[in-house]
């Protein structure tokens, strides 16, 4: 296993103006190199003062520096400013299809050729979404405006951190402070228009990207308190949650659906994923996960969410997903595909409703 990209390699701050088709990279760890099991960062209000503190060489240094407001906070919500609505997948347990349906979104709303799209992917340790894209083996490249997105057509961008990595076999072997950096660098340093508003010229609308989908990983840690700490001034339309029908993937969803309610992120609805099998050949349907307590339907009901839908099981959607290909454009017959593009149209009409009614 390989400390990806460790502080000790030279590193050109982003700030700076690289090279046409410079290879872009991450920046060094914001824990140092010397520093016990559990250090908080040197960005963190405990620095110096937690009880991994004790005994540590850098402890007085990390103490007296200065504390305050993220002063990139501000630089953020300025490159935000290009992106009209954003969009958090999210779910409590691993394995439910959150990244599946990212792209199926993706790919919805990218199939509209007026629509800009654009998916960030801050699952660091697990990345998925460029093999289920299409993109694997892509590099990032760095210019005067930023990082360059890779696309997988004219209106649909992808950021991950698997477009940084020498190999896509490498481990990331990284505390949270680090994974926090890297979520900052893809949204202050990312140039998601990818120079839209000089191609559409002076009367260029403010917003020239109509979606940024945020594929997250499990839980409730590190990576989703850094993605809703440092969009909070420019805005989260919502998240959508991810679950499949029984009951110990429900209590997981129940536990993000408090981390939402917590931070102030607006849940747009529960898509309850791998609801039933279906036959790719008769098209026969029966229960895998068999919904002991109601499934997502039951559980909307219980705490006054929205149901988007359910989406069955349809072995073709793996396949798909290693081929880097759209599931509903490849297999528009399946019964998936159906309820994929029912979710699909609800929630854009949720996210339209919501800039309605801020107008």
């Amino acid at each position: 296993m390989v400390d990806v990209l460790s502080s000790s390699v030279p590193i050109a701050p982003i700030s700076h103006v690289e090279p046409p088709d410079a290879i872009a990279r991450a920046l060094p760890d914001q824990v140092p190199e010397n520093a016990p099991e559990h250090c908080p960062g040197v960005e963190s209000e405990s620095a110096g003062k937690a009880d991994a503190c004790q005994g540590c060489p850098n402890q007085d240094a990390c103490q007296t520096a200065p504390k305050g407001p993220d002063p990139d906070l501000p630089l953020i919500a300025e490159r935000m400013q290009c992106i009209q609505s954003k969009l958090l997948v999210l779910s409590g347990k691993g394995g439910v299809g959150k990244s599946t349906f990212t792209a199926q979104l993706a790919w919805a709303f990218a199939s509209d050729e007026a629509t800009q799209t654009a998916v960030m992917d801050i699952d660091v340790c697990g990345p998925s979404i460029p093999t289920i894209l299409g993109l694997r083996n892509q590099l990032i490249h760095a210019s005067a405006s930023g990082w360059s997105p890779v696309y997988v057509s004219d209106n649909l961008a992808c950021m991950s951190i698997e477009f940084l990595l020498p190999s896509t076999e490498n481990a990331i072997i990284w505390r949270g402070p680090k994974k926090n950096g890297l979520i900052k660098q893809f949204l202050k340093d990312v140039d998601w228009s990818g120079g839209l508003e000089d191609e559409l010229g002076p009367d260029a609308p403010k917003t020239v990207i109509d979606y940024l989908l945020v594929d997250t990983p499990p839980g409730t840690s590190d990576e989703h308190l850094s993605i809703v700490g440092f969009l909070k001034e420019s805005g989260i339309n919502g998240a959508v949650l991810i679950t499949t029908p029984q009951e110990v993937s429900l209590q997981d969803v129940r536990k993000e659906i408090s981390f939402c309610r917590k931070m102030n992120v607006p849940i747009l609805g529960i898509v309850e994923n791998m609801a039933g099998f279906v036959c790719p050949s008769c098209h026969g349907k029966s229960d895998v996960f068999y919904p002991s307590t109601g499934g997502a339907q039951a559980l909307c009901d219980e705490l006054n969410l929205t149901f988007l839908g359910s989406v069955p099981l349809d072995p073709r959607i793996a396949k798909c997903c290693d081929m880097g290909e759209s599931f509903v454009e490849e297999y528009p017959e399946s019964p998936a595909s159906h309820a994929y593009l029912e979710i699909i149209a609800k929630l854009k009409n949720i996210v339209q409703d919501q800039s309605k009614s801020k107008k």
